[in-house]
């Protein structure tokens, strides 16, 4: 960052502090400039996320935050203060998702933040940073495992495609892009309450996830899915697997229900099913660039305001913790500095 540049005041943030007893502390104070990990964008945050990947750092959970002390928050739109890159210039208006922010070094839950150029995407034309942040790695992620189903071979008209956590984040996209994309798209949710709001996202159906897990018990039932996207893990993936059509697809990104699922190779060996992995941390620039530009050709500011639960930085401790309690929906979307 240029030297000449005239200093931040000391800003705002959500820092992870450890204690002297070996314990970790949330607290809100305010930060230098001279603390921001090194990086050659400088960019003043207008909005972040709340992830379940958040949730549980700000949960304290082992081994989601590396290093301390540290801002939370994997995902944040805003717009370039300064810039040592010749990709960026000053007002720039940009997109920051994975790469390790807030858990290898400082995320969003910050006024400023600190980032290497290449790790940055620019807002696609048309959208406002609230709404990228509506979508964040949530939505990144949605539209990742819909291309993954694509690579697959699983077309709209292949058959049912199933959605498990789908009242979350990243199940309620997937239902949305899934069901804009022509499919017959079943919901899977534990929240019965919650079916209107499913169908309205575009869910042709919506059953238990009682129901699913009851399929867990044998390694084949049933061909039912052409394609399904899995955020918990756990049973429900494993009911996925044994229950898809011969040369399915199942597109597996979370863990809410468990990191672990007990399962035979059966659905592998005799259906020809494949299970395929989706990370958004990591994801090369240019798939990252080609789910940005669909999402944006894809969903309407109405269909994002639907899912959009707004809240200041100050209400985010507690927006955590209830997101772990399975008491959120949709996508919660925290104003750091705002538009």
């Amino acid at each position: 960052m240029k030297e000449h540049a005239e200093p931040l005041r000391p800003f705002r943030a959500l820092l992870l502090e450890k204690e002297e007893n070996g314990g970790v502390r949330a607290a809100y104070r305010e930060v230098t400039e001279s603390e921001l990990p090194p990086g050659d964008v400088l960019v003043k945050v207008a909005y972040s996320g709340i992830n379940y990947k958040d949730a549980m750092a700000l949960q304290r959970t082992p081994l989601i935050v590396r290093s301390f002390p540290m801002v939370p928050g994997i995902d944040f739109s805003g717009t370039v203060v300064r810039s040592d890159s010749a990709a960026w210039k000053e007002g720039d208006r940009v997109i920051m998702t994975g790469w390790g922010a807030g858990e290898r070094k400082w995320g969003g839950y910050a006024e400023y933040a600190r980032m290497p150029a290449e790790q940055l995407v620019p807002l696609p034309a048309g959208m406002s940073l609230r709404h990228a942040m509506t979508i964040g790695t949530a939505g990144l992620t949605a539209m990742l495992c819909v291309m993954a189903l694509e690579r697959q071979g699983v077309k709209p008209d292949s058959g049912e495609v199933a959605v498990t956590g789908a009242t979350g984040g990243v199940g309620s996209f997937a239902v949305t892009l899934l069901a804009a994309a022509g499919y017959s798209v079943t919901a899977v949710t534990g929240k019965a309450e919650q079916a209107d709001y499913l169908r309205s996202l575009g869910a042709a159906s919506v059953i238990g996830r009682e129901e699913l897990n009851a399929l867990s018990s044998k390694p084949l039932h049933s061909e039912r899915w052409a394609g399904a996207v899995d955020t918990v893990g756990g049973q429900p993936l494993a009911a996925l697997l044994g229950s898809t059509r011969y040369g399915g697809a199942v597109a597996a990104c979370g863990m809410a229900s468990s990191s672990t699922f007990q399962a035979s190779v059966y659905p592998f060996i005799l259906r020809n099913v494949a299970l395929v992995g989706v990370e958004s941390v990591i994801v090369p620039t240019d798939r990252r660039l080609e789910a940005w530009n669909r999402l944006n050709e894809t969903l309407a500011a109405e269909q994002l305001d639907r899912i959009t639960n707004d809240i200041t930085l100050g209400e985010v401790m507690a927006q955590a913790s209830a997101m772990l309690e399975g008491a959120s929906l949709g996508r919660t979307v925290v104003a750091v500095g705002g538009s």
